[in-house]
Parts: C-alpha cells; structure tokens; sequence
C-alpha cells in the first residue's frame, strides 16, 4: 500500500526529510511530485523516529518545502526484465533511451539484488578471449572473475572498453551465449556517443546492454547504475544461462557521488573524506560477480577506475584491489611512446588465471611462456636503469639483447591496433619470436621440454 505525505521538514543538497512517516522502509522508493515540475523518484536512505531520509535522483532543483507531494510506493526501486534488452539503451535508472518504448517485463527484480551464498559459488574456470595480447597473454581474463582496469585521467581507457566490448567473446563456439552489459557513470556526452556509434558500427550493439549516467545527469543517479547493470546482468546469466561481461566505467566517480552524499547526510568521514563504509558498498557491487553451483551462466567483471593524480595507493584502487582478484595497469610512459593499449605489465596481475590456462583451455605453452615474457621483462627494466647509469655502449651483450627484446616487447606484443583482433594462438606465437631474441640458456622459467617444441632463436643468437 503506497501512503502519500504532504510538505517537507528539510532540503539538504540531494536529500529531503519527511517527518510523521509510519511504516516506511530502508531503499524503499519514493515518488516526489514537485509542484508544476512533473515527478521524480528517490529512495529511502534514512529513517529515525517518525523521520525519513530521502535520496532524490534527479536532484532536488525547484523543490518546495510546503508544496510537495511524497509518495511511498511500498517496494524498492525495480528493474524491468526480459530478453528484449538486449540490444536496448536505458539510462542511469534503467529507463529506455533509445526510443525503442518501454520493456515489457517478464520480471522485475529489486535493483539492490541479493547476496551469493558462498557456498553456492562455483571457481571460476575458462577463460574470455578479448584479442588484447597484453590481457590474453599476461593477465588473462576469466569468466566469473572480477579484473579492474587501473588508469590515469586522459588515457586510452574508453577505447581499451570498447575494444573488449567488440571482440570479447567465449573459446569453443559458445559465443551465441555471450553477451556484455556496459554500465557508464558520469561520462560526457561525446563519450557516451562514442560508445553507442562504436558498438552500432561494429555490429555488436545487439548484445549489448547498455546504461548510462551522463555527466550533467544528477551525481545520486550513479549510486544506482552499476546496480540497474548487474541486475540486468544477474537475469541474463542465471534465469536465461548466458555469460555476461559487465563492464563499469567510471567507478572513481561512483565513490565521489558516494562521497558527496556521505557528507550530506552529515557522516563522519574517513581516508580523503570518503565514507568509513566505502570498501563494504564497493564489496556489494564487485561480489555480484562469479559463477553459481546449478546455473549454466556466469558474470564477469570489469571495473574501470581513473586513479587521481595516478596514485595507485589512492582509496578508490586501494580498496578494490582488496575486493577484486587481480589488475590491469595502464602507464603513462607508455602511451607517451604511442603505445596502445599501453598495459604496464609489472604491476598488472590476474590471479586466477593459473587454474584456467594451459592445456584443455588455451595451450600447453601459455603458462611457461607467460611467466618468461614476465622474468625478461622485468630483467629489462633493470637493464635500463643500469644503462641510465654506466650508458648503453658499457653493457654486455646478453645485456644488449635484453634491451632489444624490451622494444621489440613493447612495439610488437603490447602494441596493437584498436582494431587489430588477435587470437590466443597469435599472441602466444608472437610471445615465443620475441623470446628467440634472448639467448635459450637465458629462459629459465621454461623446461627443456617446452623450449625443445616452441623456441625458436633469431638468427643473430644461432650459436650464441
């Protein structure tokens, strides 16, 4: 039963206050009809007494105090659901855009969903192939698991989104179960544009779900977002057995939306003026991913965060890294170098790809070679601070070599073209050539085994 109330005890930023509330409920969604300005939706965030806290999304902007109709539906804020959305923009609410009507719904699921029963969880096995050798190769992305994209503001992290989003697909001629959910929270609207026009023209737009929170949108509607996704996401892949990647850029500003309203309601604030519960809000949003004992599908995750001042150690990152299992680094020296994408490969980790590569899932050779690529390139980084010191001309030969498989390393394997689609064979091939300019006796993360099958020296180190 829905009660309505009229006028308001207090506006505050994007939070209302009615007193003499009886019977309302925590997220229990909120009809706001604001006199000669139409209706707007809020939640409730807050109850004390007879006191309720309400967050309006769509700001509260000509709202009066003693004019003001609010109505309490009686049930939290609920999302449409069929297959029909595929294929379908909403916005930041889960309200169509595209001017394709309505969803006419099969379910409607409460945003805010409900947790995994751990013991439900299935491991997360199989890999998603993206045709990124940088991520296929080193940092393996694999279904159900929860892999962030750490960048830097102006980075190339839109394209690297849009690039996954066009060539992701699932090993084994499953790709008629695949299908991506991408959530965009305060991007500009030549962003969102771009997005649309790059799925649109690539094809892919029919598998693809879309919302989006633009940057003029109210910052409240952002809480909501990445949530209207993964319920979309969780109807996809556990009622209708499909695998979902979901993608959600920008979650740095998720946390400030979460930051703004933490001060309105008055919280006392923790690291950089945060919440104090920023890591469990972020959890119930990076926990919706994995896999469930019982249902075919399965929900993979890519947040992507745009680290302030680059400071990996910031919050935001600091937090997620908790949560998630593993990372992928953009660098800016890199990008200086006109390298794209310009994946920093150090710091950049999957940690469950060790369970889902190799034989039976990419090739026997994927682990071996993978961890090589690693070791050289580390000894590389080394080599050139030694070079930075003594100069290039004082190094050894074995130590020459290195500094020539780096730029081949970072030309030819981590450089591609935003449209270049490489298979896992491709990048694996690729990561063996660039291993031949190093010395055989030099690969010892690889056994003789391998190396026997798969090494194959340049001709300038025959004989070396």
């Amino acid at each position: 039963m829905s009660i309505e109330y009229m006028g308001l005890r207090s506006i505050d930023g994007p939070l209302i206050a009615v007193q003499g509330v009886k019977g309302a409920s925590y997220e229990e969604l909120v009809e706001i009809a604001v006199d000669g300005h139409g209706v707007r939706l809020g939640r409730v965030m807050d109850i004390s007494d007879d006191v309720a806290i309400i967050q309006v999304f769509e700001g509260t902007s000509e709202i009066s105090v003693k004019n003001t109709k609010v109505k309490f539906l009686g049930h939290p804020l609920e999302l449409s659901l069929s297959s029909e959305i595929l294929g379908r923009v909403f916005d930041g609410l889960g309200r169509p855009i595209d001017g394709l009507g309505s969803v006419y719904p099969q379910v409607k699921r409460d945003v805010n969903g409900d947790p995994i029963n751990p013991v439900s969880r299935k491991y997360p096995k199989d890999y998603i192939e993206t045709g990124i050798s940088s991520i296929d190769g080193l940092t393996t992305l694999i279904r159900g698991q929860k892999l962030p994209i750490f960048t830097g503001s102006g980075l190339p992290h839109n394209e690297l989104a849009a690039q996954i989003v066009r060539q992701a697909k699932l090993p084994r001629n499953e790709s008629t179960k695949f299908a991506v959910v991408f959530a965009a929270m305060g991007v500009k609207y030549d962003v969102a544009e771009y997005f649309k026009e790059s799925f649109s023209k690539s094809g892919v737009l029919q598998r693809v779900v879309m919302f989006l929170n633009l940057a003029n949108d109210p910052p409240v509607e952002r809480i909501v977002t990445p949530r209207c996704a993964l319920t979309a996401a969780e109807y996809l892949a556990f009622e209708l057995g499909m695998h979902i990647l979901v993608i959600l850029t920008d979650m740095s500003a998720y946390c400030e939306s979460l930051r703004e309203i933490s001060s309105s309601k008055g919280e006392i604030p923790s690291r950089k003026g945060f919440p104090g519960y920023m890591y469990s809000d972020l959890a119930s949003i990076y926990e919706r991913a994995g896999m469930i004992e019982g249902k075919e599908g399965s929900i993979t995750q890519i947040p992507i965060l745009t680290l302030p001042n680059d400071d990996i150690t910031h919050p935001i990152p600091d937090l997620t890294g908790f949560i998630t299992e593993g990372q992928i680094v953009l660098d800016r020296g890199l990008y200086q170098k006109g390298i794209y994408p310009p994946v920093s490969i150090l710091p950049s980790l999957s940690r469950l790809m060790k369970d889902s590569i190799g034989e039976g899932f990419t090739r026997e050779d994927h682990a071996p070679c993978s961890a090589q690529l690693f070791a050289s390139y580390a000894k590389v980084q080394e080599i050139r601070s030694l070079a930075s010191v003594i100069g290039e001309d004082e190094l050894s030969e074995t130590d020459k070599m290195y500094i020539e498989f780096g730029k081949a390393f970072e030309n030819e394997f981590l450089n591609q073209d935003k449209n270049e689609d490489r298979t896992i064979n491709q990048t694996l091939d690729l990561g063996w050539k660039l291993l031949g300019l190093l010395p055989r006796q030099e690969l010892d993360r690889v056994d003789d085994k391998i190396l026997d099958k798969y090494y194959k020296p340049a001709m300038k180190n025959t004989g070396v």
